[in-house]
């Protein structure tokens, strides 16, 4: 039986953590309570045999990112709003209650955001390679040369530009406990505060590893499909772009299947040379955790570890049962 890799993201105020069967959701609140949600694991990507399958399974990180990452992350901005301070002093919880992030705000800003990633680190660079090369005249190789670096720079000066926002850093901090808390899980680590503390905040299977996987790959799989020669320009740009976006699923595929092979072989020298660039973009994507911060995360994983049958030392658990309360996600 294949090993059970455990992951997750981080959100607004907390952590999401995924298992082979269930995934739970802990929102920090500002009274130091933590929301808790725990759902069983329902699309194809996890439970059908398909989506188990190698090269198919990368799907599910997209799917995670895409599905159950905007489910949590529109929650935990939900949960967010609810503590935002009244502006008057005869404001109630009702008012408190309208401060909601769902319906068409916030799927219209989730498909903004996808759009905006899609046009930032696929078409743009596209589109630029595109015009220099055909202003100096280049072949259809340094045009793919082009599109690759100016795709790594965007994607460097991004995470560079995000990192100097103080939410976003917050943010990081709990990316930063949920890596020290899938660590200490599989260092074989009590799960007390204290303990995973002591854990790095780096870990090779890292969302921020897989996108820059993403990327290098995208590179050399779009090298060829400049369709330079195609008349006219426009069909030419058009199917440059579609390629991009249909190749999209395969390049996530190859890029899953790399992490997963080089985290089972961290001995080999030539495998740790190739996923410490990784290891480095992660110094800009975490940041190190205060202990509300990894309580939460421990708090995310306890119970996706227990509905796949691992035990949980019971001194953990009663740390954290008089700091969380369930409570329910909608879809």
């Amino acid at each position: 039986m294949s090993q059970q890799y455990y992951g997750g993201q981080a959100i607004i105020e907390g952590v999401l953590m995924r298992g082979a069967t269930t995934f739970a959701v802990a929102v920090r609140t500002a009274s130091g309570e933590i929301r808790l949600h725990h759902e069983p694991l329902k699309a194809w990507i996890y439970t059908s045999r398909l989506g188990k399958l190698p090269f198919v399974r990368g799907l599910g990180l997209l799917w995670e990112a895409l599905g159950l990452g905007v489910r949590a992350i529109m929650w935990s901005a939900d949960i967010a709003a609810q503590d935002l301070p009244l502006d008057d002093d005869d404001g109630d919880s009702e008012d408190r209650e309208t401060l909601r992030f769902q319906g068409p705000l916030a799927w219209g800003t989730v498909a903004l955001s996808f759009a905006f990633g899609i046009g930032l680190f696929f078409l743009l660079p596209t589109l630029v390679s595109g015009w220099v090369a055909e202003f100096f005249g280049a072949s259809a190789y340094t045009d793919a040369a082009i599109e690759g670096a100016v795709r790594l720079v965007l994607f460097a000066l991004y995470f560079f530009a995000i990192s100097f926002m103080k939410d976003i850093r917050r943010m990081f901090g709990f990316h930063g406990a949920e890596h020290k808390a899938i660590n200490a899980f599989e260092a074989g680590s009590n799960l007390s505060v204290s303990d995973v503390q002591r854990h790095s905040v780096q870990h090779v299977r890292c969302g921020t590893s897989f996108i820059l996987f993403v990327v290098v790959i995208s590179i050399i799989l779009f090298f060829p499909l400049s369709f330079h020669g195609v008349e006219p320009a426009w069909l030419a740009l058009l199917l440059r772009f579609a390629s991009r976006l249909l190749l999209l699923p395969i390049v996530a595929g190859i890029a899953y299947e790399l992490i997963r092979f080089s985290a089972r072989h961290q001995e080999n020298t030539l495998l740790r040379i190739f996923i410490q660039p990784g290891l480095w973009l992660q110094k800009a994507t975490t940041r190190t955790p205060d202990d509300e911060m990894v309580r939460t995360a421990v708090a995310a994983l306890i119970p996706v570890l227990e509905s796949d049958g691992v035990e949980v030392d019971p001194a953990t658990r009663t740390l954290l049962s008089d700091r969380v309360v369930l409570s329910s996600m909608t879809s």
